[in-house]
């Protein structure tokens, strides 16, 4: 029957990890396969090579930003997976759509490395970074209204997780929005986000 196969779909949070695991593997190695270095036939002494490296600084910036970025959001999606007690078939659903946004962060950040000082590039950019947040959040609603959430999981964690997502979305928007002075501008405001929730310090501990 459709509704008990429906019932016992997408129990196994560990195959999901496994699975997000290997995505994130193959995201992360394609944006360093997408880094051109100058060819032979375009430089001919020392000059033209630092000449030549400092003309990708674009695409260096872009990689460091989707890696940090790709880090981010695999630790946000593990952390919920660690407090999961059991999957289902919405959830294993959500987390697909999650997943299926990541696989175009290579793409976004070409788009970005080449145009990056367009605004419609960063804005593209900023919306691949906004839809893993928004399905994570969907994630983790989904996973405490529906009692998926381990018993012996704090009430503070249970709390912290959407806040944290809800505050580092609107910091990576209001960077964003930089962009009307110099996507520079937001450029750096991103990066200043990242830095944060991916080293200390904090600039919000109760973001932690």
């Amino acid at each position: 029957m459709p509704t008990l196969y429906n019932k016992i779909q997408g129990r196994n949070v560990e195959r999901l990890a496994a699975l997000s695991d290997g995505i994130f593997a193959v995201a992360m190695t394609l944006l360093v396969l997408d880094l051109h270095i100058p060819t032979a036939a375009q430089v001919h002494s020392e000059r033209e090579l630092c000449a030549a490296l400092a003309a990708l600084g674009p695409q260096w910036i872009a990689y460091g930003m989707s890696f940090i970025t790709l880090g981010i959001f695999w630790a946000g999606q593990q952390t919920q997976l660690n407090h999961i007690e059991e999957g289902s078939r919405d959830l294993t659903w959500i987390h697909l759509g999650f997943l299926f946004s990541i696989t175009f962060m290579p793409l976004s950040t070409r788009l970005l490395a080449e145009f990056i000082t367009y605004r419609g590039a960063l804005l593209i950019y900023w919306f691949n970074i906004f839809v893993p947040g928004a399905m994570l959040y969907w994630s983790w609603a989904h996973a405490t209204y529906h009692n998926l959430v381990k018993q012996d999981t704090p009430q503070e964690i249970r709390g912290s997780i959407c806040r944290r997502i809800v505050i580092a979305q609107s910091l990576y928007a209001a960077g964003t929005a930089l962009c009307v002075i110099n996507t520079y501008a937001s450029i750096a405001a991103i990066v200043l986000v990242q830095l944060n929730y991916a080293i200390a310090p904090r600039l919000w501990r109760g973001t932690s």
